[in-house]
């Protein structure tokens, strides 16, 4: 396949004056042809947004920087998803819509300048009239392919592929610093069939978030059939996260052979009433974390994004069951290993109207942090910061802990609050104060329903 060297359609090699329209002319070149290899060369390219085309690799050389502008008229608007909606946005840094056979290669950099951005959304929300640009996000394309760049300063969302099938994304280095807002690291939105592996991730929001779009999006279109595996994870709000935009439904998701550091918690699935939805059929293998929050989060009265103060989210009494009404179950963990945990072991809660179900833990092996640091497992009403507790269960049927091992914990190691055919099997506590409490059961009317402080 021909190459098409960007300095050859008369990409500035100066760092500063834009190269967009060279970049540009090169894809075309490629596209004419049939396809072929737009080429990065090593230097520093400064360039607004890149709208790529079928059958286009675009290739980053050793020591090449695309430096992305910060002017909001380098990223025209476009209609794609923001936060699950569908809505005009600034495009993102690198785009494409209905493309097939695209990819972006090589071990050059990626460079979002990110910092005014973050700037305007916290301090001058009012001068963004669309939604920031993301790193690269590409809606409705086949064969996609993300492979050995680096990442860093994402505007927003670094990699966000919506409703794309057969995705990889492999060897990918995303570094956004831990304060910047909504820079997640890798957003599988409506996706099927995607492969996501030997990533190192550190970023100011989820490293890596499966999503389905919002109950606001008329369109339903399911994330399945994802892999997620050799992923090291540092900082963020969640190591891999599920939902909590997920009314399409998520299934069919395999987590293996990760490590997390200081993820704030570890594996989380959150969603709300009003959002609908179904996840399920999740097997997750071969973790270690370390100094997170909570390793294990299952959230259904998640109250962040809009209307999630309403009383409908938050209201512990049960509701009928609509479509409106979302769902846990069939959700598997098994060999993983978490070290100096802060606030709780695990925090599972269901709807009052739709238990969480079907969900096993096997060889576990959780040890709190001896100076633990209080803080809340989930975002939700009524639930204040904690430290050292075990397993909080509310709202539960059909769950199965087999051989799980709690380390310095205080109170009870499983507190299960409204909890059906829950089984506890040769499971242990170790140097607790309270060795003979391992489990505490009870039940709570609705109108009177509290959560554990």
């Amino acid at each position: 396949m021909q190459a098409y060297n960007i300095v050859d359609y008369g990409a500035p090699q100066d760092g500063t004056t834009l190269a967009t329209e060279a970049i540009a002319n090169a894809i075309e070149a490629a596209s004419n042809a049939g396809g072929g290899t737009v080429v990065i060369p090593s230097g520093t390219y400064q360039t607004g947004a890149i709208f790529l085309k079928s059958n286009i690799e675009l290739h980053l050389s050793p020591g090449a920087i695309l430096s992305f502008s910060t002017n909001l008229a380098d990223y025209p608007v476009v209609e794609s998803r923001w936060e699950g909606v569908q809505r005009e946005v600034h495009a993102s840094c690198i785009y494409g819509q209905n493309l097939e056979n695209i990819s972006v290669t090589g071990s050059g950099t990626l460079d979002g300048n990110g910092q005014p951005w973050w700037e305007k959304h916290r301090n001058h929300p009012g001068e963004l009239q669309y939604p920031r640009p993301k790193l690269i996000s590409f809606d409705r394309c086949q064969r996609v392919t993300i492979k050995d760049v680096m990442m860093k300063n994402s505007p927003s969302w670094t990699v966000n592929p919506i409703a794309c099938y057969n995705v990889t994304i492999d060897n990918l280095s995303i570094l956004n610093p831990a304060d910047s807002p909504n820079t997640d690291g890798i957003n599988p939105e409506s996706c099927s069939n995607v492969r996501i592996s030997n990533c190192n991730i550190d970023v100011g929001d989820d490293c890596i978030a499966i999503k389905a779009g919002t109950e606001d999006t008329q369109e339903r279109i399911p994330c399945e059939n994802i892999t997620i595996t050799n992923c090291t994870m540092v900082h963020g709000h969640g190591g891999v996260v599920l939902g909590s935009e997920m009314s399409g439904d998520i299934r069919n998701v395999t987590i293996s052979n990760c490590v997390f550091k200081q993820t704030d918690r570890g594996i989380r699935l959150k969603s709300r009433r009003g959002r609908g939805g179904i996840i399920e059929d999740i097997r997750v293998s071969n973790i270690v974390m370390e100094e997170v929050i909570c390793p294990f989060v299952l959230n259904l009265y998640y109250f962040c994004g809009p209307r999630g103060k309403d009383k409908y989210v938050w209201d512990k009494n049960p509701y009928p069951v609509t479509d409106e009404t979302p769902c846990f179950r069939r959700i598997h963990f098994s060999d993983i290993t978490a070290r100096q945990v802060h606030a709780a072991a695990g925090f599972l809660y269901g709807l009052a109207e739709q238990y969480i179900s079907e969900i096993t833990f096997s060889n576990i092996d959780i040890s709190m942090a001896k100076n633990a640091i209080p803080g809340r497992p989930a975002m939700m009403t009524g639930i204040e910061d904690m430290n050292n507790r075990g397993f909080y269960l509310g709202n539960v049927k059909d769950i199965r802990f087999q051989q799980v091992t709690i380390e310095n914990h205080e109170g009870p190691a499983f507190y299960i609050e409204n909890g059906e055919d829950v089984e506890i099997n040769r499971c242990h506590s170790k140097n607790t104060a309270q060795p003979e409490k391992l489990i505490e059961q009870v039940t709570v009317e609705p109108s009177s329903q509290n959560i554990l402080n």
